[in-house]
C-alpha cells in the first residue's frame, strides 16, 4: 500500500511538471533549446554555434545532437520534454541501485520513486525543464559508470562521454583513480579526448571558441557574476573581486576544495557508499567550475544520502537541509536580512561545498551507521474522552529537538505563512465593507473606543513608545519563550511551538475568508496611521513591506494570538509569581497598542484568542494531554547543551525580530 502511494506521488509530481512545460507559451518553453533551433531543427542556424552566446554546451554536445536536425519545431519540445523525463525515472532506479548494501526490502522498493519525486521537484531539474538542458544525461552517465558490476572499460566510456557534455564531470577520472580503477580513469581521459577531438576536427571554429576563446565555455550565457552561477567563480565576483586577484583567489579555493573534497569521495567509495562519494565528486564540480547553473546543480540533490549523526532524531536534519536548499528559493530558506542575505543567495554553492568537505558523513562500519542512539519517548496518556487523543500512533520525545532542524522548520513554516497571508484576497471594496460591518457590530456591543483612543495617542509622548512595541515585540517576546523552553523545557517547547504553529495556520483562513481593512485604512472616519501617516490608499506605503505584506489581513490578530500564547507559556513555566503576572499582562498591554495605533479593532483581539484557543484544543485532540512528565525537563537540561546553542538563539532572535515585521 504505501509503495503505491510513493509511485503514485511520484507519477503525479512528473506528470505535472512535464504539463506545465508544455502548457507554457512556445516563447516560454525550452527557452535554451529554442535558441538554437533553426527553421528546420536543431542547430540549422547561421553561422557558428556560439555566435550569439546563447548556445553554452560544449561542440560535443552540439555534435551529438546533429540527428535531432531533421525534428520539426513543435514535436520537438514534445520529445524533448517526455525524453527528459525518461532520463529523470532512469537516474532514480540507477540511484537506487548504487544504495550501500545491505538495505532492507523496504528501503530497496521505495528507494526509486522518493528519488524520482525528489528530482521532480527539485530546482535543478524543473529547469532543466523549463529551458530545454541536456545536464541530466552527464549524471546518469556517471552513475552508470559507478555501477559495481560495470567493467572498467565500460566505466571509462561512460564517464569520458558524460565529460565530453560537461567538462567538469572529467574530475570523476581522479576519483576513478584513486578508487584503485585506474584503467578505466586513463579510459575516461582518453575517450574525452577522442570525443573532443572528434568535435573539433567537425566543428574547428566552434571549438576553438568553446575551448580557447572561453576557456571551457566560460562566458557564455549569462554573466558570471549572475545569483544563477554557483561556483566559487560567480561567489567571488558577486562579492567585488575583479581580474587577477580574483583569478588567483579562486584557484587557490578551487585547488583546496577539489584536493579535500576528491580524498572524501574516494574515502567513502572505498568505504562502499559510490553514490555519496559520486554525489560529493560532482559538489566539488560544481564549486570549482567556472560557471554552475542552476540545471547543472543536480549533484548537490544527491548528497542527501550521507547519513549524518548519531542520535535517530539528528539523522533527519542533513537531508531536510539539502532538499529545502535544493527545493526552494533562497528567501524560504534564509531570511532577507541584509547581510545573512547572502548565505540564502549561495545557499547551493555552501551546501556543496560542506558536502565535499566539511560534513562528517557516517562511515558504515561505525557503530551509529545502523543503530543510532534512540529516541526516549514518554508513556502514552488516555485523553478526557474515550476518543482522544486522535493520533494515538504520534509519540511524545522527552530530548531536546535539534536546533538547526527547528530554526530550518520555523523559517520554512513562517515562509509558507508569510506567502499564503500575502497571496489572501486584498479587495479594497470588500476590505473596507467588512470593516464597516466590525465597526457597526463594535457599536452595537459599545466597544466601539478605537477612533477616541487612537486620536488620544496620535502627536501624545506615548506614540512613538507603541509604535516601536508593535514592531519589535511581536517577534522578540516569543522567539525569546521559544528559546528559553528549547534550552530548559524541552518537552514543553515541542507541545507550545506545535500549538501556535497550529494557532498561525487556523488564522489564515480568517486572512482568506475575511479581508478587512483595519483602521489606519479607513482614514475616511478620521483614524490616524501614527507609524506611516496620512496614505494614498491607491498607492499605499507602508515601509519596505509594502509589496510583501497583505495590509488586509486584520482579523484575527496575530499579536494578540501570540502575546496571549506567551502569557500561557509564562503563567505555566515561570517559577515566580512577579513572572506569572508580568505576562499576564502582556497581551493586555498588547491590545492596549495595537488598539491606539488603530491596527486593529477590539473584536480582531477577540479573534486572535479565539485562533490560540483552537490551537491549543485543536493540539489536546490531536495528541493528548501536554502534561511534562515528572525530571524531563532536568534531563534535557545537560551540560553539554546550552552553552553552544544559546549565542545561535540570539541571533536568530535579533534576526527576525527586525527582519520580518508584518503587520497583521
Amino acid at each position: 500500500m504505501a509503495l503505491g502511494v510513493l509511485w503514485l506521488v511520484a507519477g503525479l509530481l512528473a506528470v505535472r511538471q512535464t504539463a506545465a512545460v508544455l502548457r507554457l507559451p512556445p516563447e516560454e518553453r525550452l527557452t535554451d533549446l529554442e535558441t538554437w533551433i533553426g527553421p528546420e531543427g536543431v542547430l540549422r542556424v547561421p553561422g557558428p554555434l556560439y555566435e550569439n552566446g546563447a548556445f553554452t554546451g560544449t561542440p560535443f554536445a552540439g555534435l551529438v545532437l546533429k540527428p535531432l536536425t531533421r525534428s520539426a519545431e513543435q514535436s520537438l519540445g514534445v520529445f524533448w520534454t517526455f525524453g527528459t523525463l525518461l532520463l529523470v525515472v532512469a537516474l532514480g532506479f540507477v540511484a537506487a541501485r548504487i544504495l550501500p548494501r545491505p538495505v532492507s526490502r523496504r528501503t530497496a522498493l521505495s528507494a526509486a520513486p522518493v528519488a524520482i519525486s525528489l528530482m521532480v521537484v527539485s530546482l535543478p531539474v524543473r529547469n532543466t525543464f523549463t529551458l530545454g538542458q541536456t545536464s541530466i544525461l552527464p549524471v546518469l552517465l556517471v552513475l552508470l559508470a559507478l555501477l559495481p558490476r560495470a567493467s572498467e572499460h565500460s566505466s571509462g566510456i561512460l564517464a569520458g562521454v558524460a565529460a565530453a557534455l560537461e567538462p567538469t564531470v572529467l574530475l570523476f577520472a581522479p576519483l576513478l583513480w584513486m578508487t584503485g580503477r585506474r584503467r578505466a580513469a586513463g579510459t575516461a581521459v582518453g575517450t574525452f579526448a577522442v570525443s573532443s577531438a572528434l568535435a573539433w576536427a567537425v566543428l574547428p571554429g566552434d571549438s576553438a571558441t568553446y575551448w580557447v576563446n572561453h576557456v571551457a565555455g566560460a562566458g557564455l550565457g549569462r554573466p558570471a557574476d549572475s545569483l544563477h552561477n554557483q561556483s566559487l567563480h560567480g561567489l567571488l565576483l558577486r562579492l567585488g573581486l575583479n581580474g587577477v586577484p580574483e583569478l588567483v583567489l579562486f584557484a587557490v579555493l578551487a585547488g583546496v576544495v577539489g584536493v579535500i573534497g576528491l580524498r572524501r569521495a574516494a574515502h567513502y567509495a572505498h568505504d562502499g557508499q559510490l553514490l555519496l562519494a559520486a554525489a560529493m565528486t560532482g559538489c566539488v564540480a560544481v564549486a570549482v567550475a567556472p560557471t554552475a547553473w542552476m540545471h547543472q546543480q543536480l549533484w548537490i540533490l544527491l548528497a542527501v544520502v550521507g547519513r549524518v549523526g548519531r542520535r535517530q532524531a539528528d539523522r533527519i536534519v542533513w537531508p531536510v537541509l539539502v532538499v529545502m536548499v535544493m527545493t526552494l528559493t533562497a528567501a524560504a530558506v534564509v531570511p532577507t536580512t541584509k547581510g545573512i542575505h547572502l548565505i540564502g543567495q549561495n545557499a547551493p554553492l555552501l551546501v556543496a561545498i560542506a558536502a565535499a568537505c566539511a560534513v562528517p558523513f557516517l562511515d558504515r562500519g561505525s557503530p551509529y551507521w545502523r543503530r543510532p542512539v534512540p529516541t526516549e519517548y514518554a508513556e502514552p496518556e488516555a485523553g478526557r474522552w474515550r476518543w482522544t487523543p486522535v493520533l494515538r500512533f504520534l509519540r511524545r520525545p522527552l530530548d531536546r529537538p535539534n536546533l538547526l532542524l527547528e530554526l530550518l522548520l520555523i523559517r520554512a513554516g513562517y515562509w509558507c505563512y508569510s506567502y499564503i497571508r500575502g497571496s489572501a484576497p486584498e479587495t479594497r471594496d470588500v476590505a473596507e465593507h467588512h470593516a464597516h460591518q466590525i465597526i457597526d457590530l463594535e457599536t452595537a456591543l459599545h466597544i466601539d473606543i478605537e477612533l477616541r483612543f487612537n486620536r488620544l495617542v496620535a502627536g501624545s509622548w506615548i506614540e512613538g513608545g507603541m509604535n516601536y512595541y508593535y514592531t519589535t515585540f511581536h517577534f522578540l517576546v516569543p522567539l525569546s519563550l521559544l528559546g528559553w523552553m528549547y534550552l530548559r523545557r524541552p518537552v514543553a517547547y515541542r507541545r507550545a511551538r506545535s500549538a501556535l504553529a497550529i494557532a498561525t495556520v487556523i488564522a489564515l483562513f480568517g486572512f482568506w475568508l475575511y479581508p478587512l481593512a483595519p483602521p489606519r485604512l479607513m482614514p475616511a472616519l478620521g483614524y490616524i496611521d501614527t507609524a506611516n501617516g496620512p496614505q494614498d490608499l491607491a498607492k499605499p506605503e507602508f515601509g519596505p513591506l509594502t509589496e510583501l505584506a497583505n495590509q488586509y489581513a486584520a482579523i484575527p490578530s496575530l499579536h494578540i494570538g501570540w502575546s496571549l500564547w506567551c502569557a500561557v507559556v509564562i503563567v505555566l513555566l515561570a517559577p515566580k509569581l512577579w513572572m506569572k503576572l508580568l505576562g499576564a499582562m502582556y497581551p493586555v498591554l498588547t491590545t492596549t497598542v495595537i488598539v491606539g495605533t488603530a491596527n486593529h479593532y477590539l473584536l480582531d483581539a477577540v479573534g486572535g484568542a479565539v485562533v490560540l484557543t483552537c490551537g491549543f484544543g485543536l493540539q489536546y485532540v490531536l495528541v493528548g494531554r501536554s502534561r511534562e512528565p515528572e525530571g524531563a525537563s532536568a534531563k534535557a537540561r545537560e551540560p553539554a547543551a546550552a552553552a553552544g546553542e544559546l549565542s545561535t538563539v540570539a541571533g536568530a532572535v535579533r534576526g527576525h525580530g527586525t527582519a520580518e515585521i508584518s503587520r497583521d
